[in-house]
């Protein structure tokens, strides 16, 4: 009996010891599934960690002002050139070696007309300061060929009936224009363009450039530049690189500052009074007028406020083509 208990006391110790093992060999299973079932939140956390410590850096580097100007880079404005103390004193002292190189007199633009038919002469004097200035008043002596052009300083209702006429009569024309009238007949100006006619620079304020060139180089450029400027913003065409100061006012010291600028000085070496809508010409005394001072090369110069220069533009086309002349463009000029 004694031993049949203890038989039995072993059988339990063993199947207890059994069903210990069997727990034990489970557990990894259980701890793998416990492992992997908080992983994930372990991971995420990681990755919130990572995002943040990213986040931080970015927060940071925008805070740099030298990081900031990278990433701000292309999207900024381009910085306004500056000049410099030593860049001023040298323009300055270019300026005054300029005054002392060129002669200052100032001066207006004539011409002497006669009736024969031939080219105006002028003063040698005059002849040598604009030879090597790009500055022209006649076209060659030995050709039948008219340069057309129009002064624009203000607009006075007969812009409109010109560009007919020569439209209707397929001339071409150079329409010397100011600022003030380029933004406040852009449609005009725009009509200028597309049909073919040259728009050439008259200044901004149409001031006097050869007092200007004296006093004040930098207003003398923006008088030029400014209009050049408007004119191309308005017709997204580059302004042609031609112009005519006014009142014909010049001197040595300007027509190489215009000649600096890239430009052409254009005077006329034809022309007559037409310019005070007041006191207009008679057809008749204009007709006669203009015809005898029309010559070979001859480049005109008429105002577009003249209501008589209107109402004869027409018959002067016809009679020029009729006495063998040709009409070119400014470009052509050399």
């Amino acid at each position: 009996m004694k031993n049949k208990c203890l038989i039995s006391l072993l059988s339990l110790t063993l199947a207890f010891s059994l069903m210990g093992c069997s727990s034990e060999v489970q557990q990894p299973e259980n701890s793998k599934k416990n492992t992997i079932t908080q992983s994930k939140p372990e991971n995420e956390s990681t990755m919130s960690k990572s995002k943040a410590v990213i986040n931080e850096k970015v927060v940071q580097a925008s805070k740099n002002p030298e990081t900031k100007q990278i990433i701000t880079d292309e999207k900024s404005e381009p910085k306004k050139e500056v000049k410099k103390e030593s860049e001023i004193i040298e323009d300055e002292k270019k300026e005054i070696d300029d005054m002392n190189k060129f002669n200052l007199k100032d001066r207006e633009w004539f011409f002497m007309p006669n009736k024969k038919g031939l080219q105006p002469e002028e003063p040698q004097e005059v002849l040598d300061i604009i030879k090597d200035r790009d500055a022209y008043y006649v076209g060659k002596a030995d050709e039948k060929v008219l340069y057309l052009t129009f002064d624009e300083g203000y607009e006075n209702g007969y812009s409109s009936k010109i560009l007919d006429v020569l439209k209707k009569n397929n001339v071409k024309a150079a329409f010397f224009v100011t600022e003030p009238y380029i933004k406040e007949n852009k449609d005009l100006v725009k009509r200028m363009v597309e049909e073919g006619h040259i728009v050439c620079n008259h200044s901004k304020n149409h001031t006097s450039m050869a007092k200007l060139a004296k006093s004040n180089k930098s207003k003398f450029d923006n008088e030029i530049l400014s209009t050049e400027k408007t004119f191309e913003e308005v017709t997204g065409s580059k302004m042609a690189k031609f112009f005519r100061p006014p009142m014909g006012a010049y001197n040595e010291l300007s027509l190489h500052y215009t000649q600096q600028l890239g430009y052409k000085t254009i005077f006329w070496s034809s022309a007559y009074r037409d310019y005070e809508p007041e006191d207009q010409p008679s057809q008749e005394y204009a007709k006669n007028l203009i015809l005898q001072r029309t010559h070979n090369g001859s480049i005109i110069l008429l105002h577009a406020i003249s209501k008589t220069n209107t109402e004869i533009l027409d018959y002067l086309i016809h009679e020029w083509k009729d006495r063998g002349y040709n009409f070119r463009m400014l470009t052509e000029l050399d």
